[in-house]
């Protein structure tokens, strides 16, 4: 059976329930990711959980990286351990930075965060960082995408409504593309404003879908994990 694109968000209150969570949804997803929040609380045995009860699954560490080069490269290596398969890090950190989380971890993809998903075109307005040459917070994704894969990043992360135009700037990389943001019809957006369902983020060109409570929210958290992968025409 080949397991659907989907990184199951393990945004767990504890490891017994990121535990049940990863076993759920191994059998019909490809990815587990670890996000933030987790990590800072249980660290290591976040990951360990994880890969004990789906040892199949590729480990997205989603830490987002951000800040001077030197502390990101160190951050990087002090989880080098980890062997993560992806890393992530913010493409807005700029070139050098990403080229640092790069190569401290030539193993890993490292992972360029362009505009989260709960911002919109009106709050970077607000905030001025649209810039010149971006009317958008597409426009933006686009930019910040090209420059951190050529700066050595080997993922990044956009919302589904850019993820097409940024697959057109990137044709012929080596590049995955990761959508967050993806909520099936009819599931709440919660603080996500620019969305899409896992079938459209797929035809837009996503490789990789990030999709949490629409599975770990569910009464079944396996029946959900199958549902939306058999939907998409995996299991």
């Amino acid at each position: 059976m080949t397991r659907a694109p989907i990184a199951v968000a393990l945004d767990a209150p504890d490891l017994t329930t990121l535990s049940e969570w990863a076993a759920a949804v191994a059998p019909h997803v490809s990815t587990l990711k670890v996000g933030l929040e987790t990590y800072l609380r249980d660290g290591r045995a976040a990951v360990e959980a994880a890969r004990t009860a789906a040892p199949q699954a590729s480990l997205f560490l989603d830490l987002k990286l951000h800040d001077i080069p030197a502390t990101v490269s160190g951050a990087a290596r002090a989880v080098a351990d980890v062997q993560p398969d992806f890393l992530t890090v913010h493409a807005s950190g700029g070139p050098a930075m990403v080229s640092a989380a790069a190569e401290a971890l030539p193993g890993t993809r490292v992972v360029a965060v362009t505009v989260l998903t709960s911002l919109t075109t009106d709050d970077l307005r607000r905030l001025d960082l649209l810039g010149p040459g971006s009317s958008s917070a597409g426009d933006l994704a686009v930019r910040l995408a090209v420059a951190a894969v050529d700066a050595g990043a080997r993922a990044v992360v956009c919302s589904p409504e850019e993820v097409g135009a940024v697959r057109s700037a990137l044709a012929g990389r080596d590049v995955v593309l990761i959508t967050p943001g993806v909520r099936p019809a009819g599931s709440d957006a919660g603080d996500q404003r620019r969305v899409a369902t896992p079938r459209e983020a797929l035809d837009r060109g996503a490789d990789l879908l990030v999709i949490g409570r629409p599975i770990t929210g569910a009464a079944d958290v396996a029946a959900a994990a199958a549902a939306i992968a058999e939907d998409l025409g995996y299991g």
